[in-house]
């Protein structure tokens, strides 16, 4: 039977059972399609990752003697749009059986479920074999409960799948040191810099210009450092162990305007592509620390394990329990729009200006500049979940909807209403200072509430506990500040609201 196998661009998984024999009637098709650069504006980084790793995984399929078609962006014959390279595959090649894996996005999920009702010939999906966990386990976990605490699911992957246990007690009998995760780096230890490939990726830059493919943000094309390839990824994560795990649990959640990667393993696009598998990447991590015990602690591990096992699995089981309902959901009613400076970095705020900046230059800046800077200020300035999704989603190169828009929508803007997190994550300037050193060469100052130099987010924290007050309210988390809001000078409340409002209707003057 002439077959038809279908891999998408974060499908790249070459230990899938499906590469473990060869068969002259099975074609595998890959495909660069408008379709999927044009859905939301994409970095550039983030087009050229992708278009990259796709094409050295169709070699690397040629070389194993697998049969392979590819459709580059530039080809003249490339109908841009899945349903059509499809139906030409079928065509050209007589197939008599069409497969895919399953899709990680809920929008391809239902496409190719339309594409295989109106198909004449047998269809089939299969499992992506990546993750822990299948899409509905999550659901089925937290049958009957009202509560989705991210703690009870990690400490029950922990248990399931034997990960840092001895016998059934967690590995220093505690299951969570984020406690211990909590460290400012105030350069105590030096940072060792990126792994960086330095290459060339000037011909695929140039194919996406002239594809005319619409993107924003920087890249060096001659000092391209992201891995394009199962080989490099391994690369990346055995850097990560011999050079970085020592001191990753220590600093995960710091901030430091001189170190935009600090002590990160810089793998989730290597994960979120499926180069890397996330047992692989665990597995490697947990072995290297058991051969380093005097040298890292177990602090260090857990830390990341949780990131992974815990967080990233969750968020997937929430992803496929809410969708498609979630991607409209915005409870808190927020309907700003996002400020020009998200497309500049031109801003006179210094922690916006790094995490913003970072994420410009790199398509990169890890999870507390997501959620505590830059999350934090566009829920204090109300800005519409769908503006914050967008870029979110186009911005970062590890941004996969199933992942971005859990952390976005719901953990980081709690438009889901609490689905994920049991409070907002807001804060005023304070969460920043004590976390990083962006607030001692600022302009503004980050212990004024108002007057020209203070700072933005301490007038917008103050101002968005009294604008949500009334939601909250029957929040016990949230209690302790709207006690003090109640207790604020009435005097001092209005002169913080109107600061506010002007920020929020001139930010891009701050």
């Amino acid at each position: 039977m002439k077959k038809l196998r279908l891999i998408l661009g974060d499908q790249l998984n070459f230990q899938h059972s499906w590469f473990q024999e060869c068969d002259n009637n099975t074609i595998y098709v890959l495909a660069e399609m408008r379709q999927e650069t044009d859905y939301v504006k994409h970095h550039i980084q983030k087009v050229a990752a992708f278009f990259l790793s796709m094409r050295n995984f169709y070699t690397a399929l040629q070389s194993h003697g697998h049969q392979a078609v590819y459709f580059h962006i530039t080809d003249a014959e490339n109908p841009q749009d899945l349903e059509k390279i499809i139906a030409s595959c079928i065509e050209n090649y007589k197939i008599e059986k069409f497969e895919y894996q399953l899709p990680d996005e809920y929008r391809l999920d239902q496409q190719l479920k339309t594409i295989c009702s109106n198909l004449k010939i047998e269809t089939e999906a299969f499992d992506s074999e990546h993750f822990y966990t299948t899409r509905h386990e999550l659901t089925d976990f937290f049958e009957g409960k009202k509560l989705l605490l991210m703690e009870n699911f990690y400490r029950n992957m922990r248990k399931k799948h034997h990960l840092l246990m001895d016998g059934s007690t967690p590995l220093g009998n505690k299951w969570n040191f984020d406690a211990d995760n909590r460290k400012k780096y105030k350069g105590e230890v030096p940072v060792p810099p990126e792994k960086n490939f330095h290459a060339n990726v000037s011909e695929v830059v140039t194919q996406i210009k002239e594809a005319s493919i619409i993107t924003f943000g920087n890249i060096d094309e001659n000092n391209f450092s992201w891995p394009i390839s199962r080989e490099q990824s391994l690369e990346v994560l055995d850097y990560f162990c011999t050079n970085l795990l020592k001191y990753f649990g220590d600093y995960e959640d710091a901030m430091h305007t001189e170190e935009k990667f600090l002590f990160h393993s810089r793998l989730s696009f290597a994960m979120n592509s499926k180069m890397l598998s996330p047992k692989e990447v665990i597995e490697t991590v947990i072995s290297f620390y058991h051969a380093n015990e005097a040298e890292i602690t177990l602090s260090q591990v857990e830390g990341f394990v949780r990131q992974i096992l815990g967080w990233r699995e969750y968020i997937r089981g929430i992803y496929w329990k809410e969708m498609p309902n979630y991607a409209q959901m915005n409870v808190l009613e927020n309907h700003n729009k996002l400020p020009d400076f998200f497309w500049t970095g031109k801003t006179k705020m210094n922690c916006m200006s790094h995490a913003i900046n970072q994420s410009l230059d790199e398509a990169y800046a890890h999870h507390i500049q997501r959620l505590m800077v830059i999350g934090n200020f566009t829920l204090l300035t109300q800005i519409h979940p769908d503006e914050v999704d967008a870029w979110y989603l186009g911005v970062y190169i590890d941004a996969i909807e199933w992942v971005e828009m859990p952390n976005t929508r719901g953990m980081s803007q709690y438009a889901d209403g609490g689905i994920i997190a049991t409070k907002p994550y807001v804060s005023s300037g304070s969460y920043i200072n004590k976390m990083s050193n962006n607030c001692a060469k600022c302009h503004y100052n980050v212990k004024e509430k108002f007057g020209d130099k203070a700072c933005p987010f301490n007038t917008l924290y103050w101002n968005f506990l009294d604008e949500k007050k009334e939601y909250f309210k029957g929040n016990q988390r949230m209690g302790m500040m709207l006690n003090l809001l109640n207790k604020m000078n009435p005097e001092e409340l209005y002169k913080i609201k109107v600061k506010a409002n002007a920020i929020i209707e001139n930010m891009d003057s701050y």
